[in-house]
């Protein structure tokens, strides 16, 4: 008989020591958030842990009351693996409510602001986390842009100016070269800023099926038979994820092609625009009025970097979190500027807001503006020219025309780049 209890005392106490940890997370969860512990679930989750904490009581009394009976024991081997599970176990639980709830909010920061900055997965932070506890970390992660828009006329095109050390590695250029790239490091990603000499050169280039499918930016530099392409705005995905809604206000060639809601979770930003002088402008205005001072070309997105020569104000790490980012800039001698920076599946690398504007400011940017980032990022060049001079693998083979030279990662870890709804590509 005292065998028998010792046996039903040490299966009750397996079971509750297995099931107590992960339910112990599930209830923290709950406490935090209703949004994935929902609260009928919260009270059987509640009530389970209750019933496995008695069990626990009562196993380990039967075993220890009736430990003299039955000296059959456990292979010393079954014992090492079953203790060596149960201490990763408990740890591994330990150390994903520590990370999430810690007082230390490093990570709580990064994961609140990388996933309400996106528009389809803000439900990474929302499962952990309560509305309060997310309004407060990003009330203190934001970015303060000037109230002005850019002023064109402060473009001259044809000035002279004494150059820095990293403005001199980017701009000094061989006579007739179109543009010039220098790789870097951000945060220990590979980054990439290039210089576009002629800013006639750069247009705005739109997916041929807007409302069906996005395409690549590869293969909006091929239809235009363009020297450099970088992704542009924002945009809304289907039910496919396909990139086919421009988010925002979209003109290509001084045509209006959309003009819906703009989207963007916290609303910086505006219009990102060239002008027929050539000039970009960054507008808080409508499209008629962004069309009636000569916008040719221009989508919806942002924030702002710089304005007039103004850098933005970034508190903490600007409400963005960290990940692969696109930008765009004008110099005051009219020099566009393309930025580019990498990052991993889980956006643990990169830049931030903060970051952004530290590398605009230090190219001279007068204007510049942050454009969608993620695994929408991507710098594409000519094929031959992006293997030959900057040993890009060309994941992206989707076009036989163009690839990448960043090294796009998608969600599920694979290297390759995804539908967008525009691009700003530079004529040839």
């Amino acid at each position: 008989m005292n065998s028998k209890l010792k046996k039903v005392g040490f299966i009750l106490t397996l079971i509750s020591a297995l099931l107590l940890p992960g339910m112990q997370v599930l209830f923290i969860i709950g406490c935090n958030s209703k949004y994935l512990i929902r609260f009928p679930f919260f009270i059987v989750v509640c009530v389970l842990n209750v019933l496995l904490l008695i069990t626990l009581i009562v196993g380990l009394i039967l075993f220890i009351k009736n430990r003299g009976a039955n000296k059959r024991r456990l292979r010393k081997w079954l014992k090492v693996i079953m203790t060596i599970f149960m201490v990763c176990y408990i740890t591994g639980c330990t150390a994903f409510i520590v990370l999430l709830y810690s007082p230390y909010e490093k990570f709580r920061t990064w994961l609140i602001t990388t996933a309400m900055m996106t528009m389809d997965h803000q439900y990474l932070c929302k499962w952990f986390y309560s509305d309060t506890q997310i309004n407060d970390i990003m009330s203190q992660n934001y970015i303060i842009e000037s109230e002005e828009d850019t002023d064109p006329e402060l473009i001259k095109q044809q000035i002279e100016a004494s150059y820095n050390e990293y403005e001199k590695e980017l701009l000094i250029h061989e006579e007739g070269e179109a543009y010039k790239i220098v790789k870097f490091e951000v945060n220990g990603a590979d980054a990439y800023m290039a210089a576009i000499f002629d800013p006639s050169k750069v247009k705005l280039e739109v997916t041929q099926q807007i409302g069906v499918l996005g395409d690549y930016v590869t293969n909006m530099a091929a239809r235009n038979n363009a020297v450099m392409a970088i992704n542009a705005g924002g945009f809304i995905d289907g039910p496919e994820s396909k990139g086919e809604f421009p988010s925002g206000i979209t003109i290509s060639n001084g045509q209006l092609i959309t003009n819906n809601e703009y989207g963007q979770a916290n609303e910086t930003g505006g219009i990102i625009g060239l002008t027929n002088d050539n000039v970009l402008v960054l507008l808080k205005k409508t499209a008629e009025e962004a069309l009636a001072m000569g916008v040719r070309d221009a989508v919806s997105w942002g924030p702002f970097l710089v304005v007039n020569g103004q850098p933005s104000t970034v508190s903490g790490n600007g409400g963005w979190g960290g990940g692969a980012r696109s930008a765009i800039g004008q110099r005051q001698d009219g020099t566009i500027l393309f930025l580019q920076v990498g990052s991993n599946a889980y956006r643990t690398t990169g830049a931030g807001m903060e970051d952004l504007v530290e590398i605009m400011v230090r190219y001279g940017a007068y204007n510049a503006a942050n454009l969608d980032g993620g695994t929408s990022s991507v710098l594409a060049l000519r094929r031959e020219e992006a293997i030959s001079k900057w040993g890009a693998t060309c994941h992206d083979y989707f076009s036989g025309y163009a690839c990448a030279i960043n090294d796009p990662i998608n969600a599920v870890g694979s290297h390759m780049t995804r539908y967008i709804a525009d691009a700003w590509v530079v004529l040839e």
